[in-house]
Formats: structure tokens, C-alpha cells, sequence
């Protein structure tokens, strides 16, 4: 599976829904040519055909995934445009021409997910720079870093990673990086940012081994992501910290997890297995029921652009419905009927269209798993060391609420060593922010908040100590 097709949020799935307006067929100039745009550090060409009297086609190209001719459904109803991709994920562009005709302006939806993205017609623009990056790790590096694999046998698979090893004499304590829901590379690449190259850096330059590596289905690794659930990625994990503890130089009695979002699902998940992590960093990891995470993400994505609360009130219904309905019918086409009815009571045929690949991803054994999500019991399977953080503006695991939560099923095993702390003014990826929203991810050239990478690195320093 290209690695395009990851999520782009190293988060939990977000629940609001877009509900598009429908829109009448008028005639307009013909869309016809090759439109390029860039999400990240992806650049998407999208070849359109839309002769008059004929049917509408079209393909995506994302060379950087080695992903050509992705055969696209091509709708435009007035000055609407829909490219809908089937396979091999579900995913659409939902836009607008521009009143010059030579852009089409709008957001790429995957799964509940969605970020703006802006074609221009080839030729009509010069092509906008790269985001600024500024804490990209750059060679030469201070530090041993190898490219390496290794097997997960219970699923059959081989892992791939990267490896990074301090230049001083060892042996050294390790962690292994563990990303967030969806499929993502080794250094969760999101919006041209690298969160996990920045705190690898950082790690192995303050003493500290680091392995991360890519999920399933992605870049070098083998498997899939089909059917895949965070039970799955806890032996992935499993098979990491197996890997780490084997290589020399290390301490075997010092090899820890950290999770971001979902991976720290599969780090609490190791944890209560046996050879589990020595210690665990839990970075925006969910706390509460998965349910009830759901409802609450929903609500805090909700709330940077509404305060009525009679509408609040009744995005909360509509959701709590949403999580009933899907954990109380297993059946996925009665699932999708009955979320049909929910979302959209009219049949209104654009959006029934625009939503179904939002259905994909809610009828997944992913997301079923992840509603079913009881941090309380498997907390209490974790008596290692935790560093548990949160940033005050995350609205995908808002913080005050899952860290209590996190911190109480802990405490409620007799875990002792456990540090919780809300960072102030920092969203899901750790970023300094101004709302915490998700659009802002990709304006933002910070990509790591060094006040929390200090906090994990003193933290480690602590629990690692000789």
C-alpha cells in the first residue's frame, strides 16, 4: 500500500463529519489537463478528461510513493469537483474552481480525516516552495544510524527501521518509537514534518539508543494494513523491544516504549505482556474509553468553529448515536445503512457519495477495536515506570481528561512511578499552537516543542540512570 495512503493525524480517528451541499449541473469550461498540487512533502498530479458529451475520467500520480495512474471517479456538478479513489484506499478531493478557472480549491478527505489542498492547472503557477522545517535532523549526525529489519514471527512479517546509536562507549539504554493510528513511515511524516526523526535526534544525541521503524504495508516493511487492529501493533512492538534487547552494547534491563496516540495504545498493550518495556513514555495516548474518546474529540474539533451549545448538544447525540450503532451491529452493511439514516435522513446522492469512504473507515475492524478501547483495564497490567504527556490544546486526545484517566488506572495497579504533566500550549504532534487544530499543523515550522522533548529526555535521564 502506497504510503501516501497513512494517517495523516498520528491520532486517534476524528469524528465529525463534512456533509457537502448539493449542487445543480450547469455548463462550464472543460476541466481537461494535468493539475498538480502538494500535501506535505507529497505532490499529486491529477490527469483530467472531460470532453463535452463524454464520460468524465481521470488518474493520480504521487511519484514520491512510486504510485501512478490510481484510477480516480471524476464528477463535477457546477463548479464543484469530486475525484473519488477507490483502491486501494478509500479517499476523495472535494473542491471548487477558482473564478480564473486555473485552480481547483479544496480539501483531500481520507477516512474522517481532512486537510485543504489547492490543484493548480500545469502551467498556471509556479510551484510554491516546501514547508520550512527548520528542526529536520541533517546529516552529518553525531551518531551511529543503520538501516535495519526485523521479524515480527507471530504475524510473519518483517519490520523495517531505522537504528541510531550514541558514538560514546556503551552500553546504552534503547527505545523504540511506536506511531500513531494508520499507516505511517518511520518517522511519522506528516505535512512535511518528522516528528519521530526530531525525537530520535534527540534521543541518541542525549545518550539513548532508538529504533523506529515503518508500520505495516509501509515504505520497507512488508504486511498490510487491511483488517490491522492495535492488538496487532502491540506485537509489533513486542517483536521491536525483542529486537533491541538482542543487539549489543545495549542495556537489557533498560529498553523502553514510547507511544504517540495510538502506538502508546500498543505500548500500554506490551507493557502488560511478558518481556514488556522497562519504562514507558505515553505521548497524547488515549485514557478513556474509546467511545467515549471518540465523543470528546468530536466535540473538541467542534468547538474551534462553534460555541452554541444547542448545536454542540446535538453533535454530541449524533455521535453517541454513531458509536452505538457501530458496536451494537456487527454486520457492516447494516452498520452502513443504519449510519446512512443517521448522516444523512435525506438520501441526498452527493453526500451518500461523499461519506462512503468515511464508512469504510468506521465499519473497520480498526475503528471497531478502537471504540471497544478500555484503557482502564489494560492500565492496571502496567507496573513499569510512565512519563505520561499531554499538550493543553490537543483536540484530538484532549489532555486534562485522558491524563487523569491515565494516571488513575495506573495508580489503581499500585504503579507508584508515574508522572503526568499537561504542557501547556501545545497541540496532538506537540507543536507550539495557537488553536490546536489540525489545520494548523502544516503552518506550523515548529515540528517538536523543545520544552517536551526536554521533558522526555530529563525524564529518561532519570529512569536510565546506571
Amino acid at each position: 500500500m502506497p504510503t501516501f495512503t497513512r494517517q495523516f493525524l498520528g491520532s486517534a480517528a476524528a469524528a465529525l463529519l463534512s456533509l457537502p451541499s448539493a449542487c445543480a449541473q450547469t455548463a462550464q469550461p472543460s476541466l481537461t489537463g494535468d493539475w498538480t498540487g502538494t500535501l506535505g512533502p507529497l505532490e499529486f498530479t491529477a490527469h483530467l478528461t472531460d470532453a463535452a458529451g463524454g464520460p468524465r475520467t481521470a488518474t493520480l500520480d504521487i511519484p514520491a510513493q512510486h504510485a501512478n495512474g490510481l484510477v480516480l471517479q471524476f464528477t463535477a456538478p457546477a463548479d464543484s469537483v469530486y475525484l473519488r479513489l477507490r483502491q486501494p484506499v478509500a479517499a476523495q478531493f472535494a473542491g471548487r474552481r477558482s473564478a480564473d478557472g486555473q485552480q481547483l480549491v479544496g480539501e483531500w478527505q481520507q477516512g474522517l480525516r481532512s486537510f485543504p489542498l489547492t490543484f493548480n492547472r500545469a502551467g498556471s503557477a509556479a510551484k510554491p516552495a516546501g514547508p520550512k522545517r527548520p528542526q529536520t535532523p541533517q546529516a552529518p549526525f553525531p551518531y551511529q544510524s543503520a538501516d535495519v529489519t526485523f521479524r515480527n514471527e507471530k504475524a510473519g512479517i518483517t519490520l523495517a527501521g531505522t537504528y541510531t546509536v550514541p558514538a560514546d562507549k556503551g552500553p546504552f539504554p534503547a527505545v523504540v518509537l511506536l506511531t500513531g493510528s494508520g499507516p505511517e513511515d518511520r518517522n511519522e511524516t506528516i505535512l512535511g514534518h518528522q516528528p519521530f526523526a526530531v525525537l530520535a535526534d534527540y534521543l541518541t544525541r542525549h545518550g539513548i539508543a532508538v529504533l523506529r521503524f515503518d508500520d505495516r504495508g509501509v515504505g520497507q516493511s512488508s504486511g498490510t494494513q487491511k483488517g490491522m487492529t492495535s492488538a496487532d501493533y502491540t506485537t509489533d512492538a513486542q517483536a521491536a523491544l525483542a529486537w533491541l534487547r538482542s543487539q549489543p552494547g545495549i542495556r537489557k534491563n533498560q529498553v523502553g516504549a514510547i507511544g504517540h496516540s495510538e502506538g502508546g495504545t500498543a505500548a500500554i498493550g506490551a507493557a502488560g505482556q511478558p518481556e514488556g518495556p522497562d519504562f514507558l513514555v505515553l505521548l497524547a495516548a488515549p485514557g478513556i474509553a474509546g467511545d467515549e474518546l471518540i465523543v470528546q474529540q468530536s466535540l473538541a474539533l467542534a468547538r474551534l468553529q462553534i460555541s452554541d451549545p444547542v448545536q454542540l448538544a446535538a453533535l454530541e447525540k449524533q455521535q453517541r448515536s454513531m458509536t452505538q450503532i457501530i458496536q451494537k451491529t456487527p454486520d457492516d452493511a447494516q452498520t452502513r445503512k443504519l449510519l446512512s439514516a443517521l448522516y444523512n435522513p435525506t438520501n441526498e446522492p452527493n453526500t451518500a457519495a461523499a461519506l462512503e469512504p468515511q464508512y469504510a473507515v468506521m465499519t473497520s475492524p480498526f475503528y471497531r477495536h478502537l471504540l471497544a478501547d478500555r484503557p482502564a483495564q489494560t492500565l492496571t497490567k502496567v507496573h513499569c515506570p510512565v512519563l505520561a504527556l499531554g499538550g493543553s490544546k490537543d483536540v484530538q486526545v484532549p489532555a486534562t481528561r485522558n491524563l487523569a484517566a491515565t494516571t488513575a488506572g495506573l495508580k489503581a495497579a499500585g504503579n507508584h512511578d508515574v508522572t503526568a504533566k499537561e504542557l501547556p500550549g501545545l497541540n496532538h504532534l506537540f507543536q507550539t499552537a495557537k488553536t490546536g487544530g489540525p489545520d494548523e499543523y502544516g503552518t506550523i515550522e515548529e515540528t517538536f516543542a523543545p520544552a517536551a522533548l526536554a521533558t522526555i529526555g530529563d525524564w529518561l535521564a532519570q529512569h536510565t540512570r546506571k
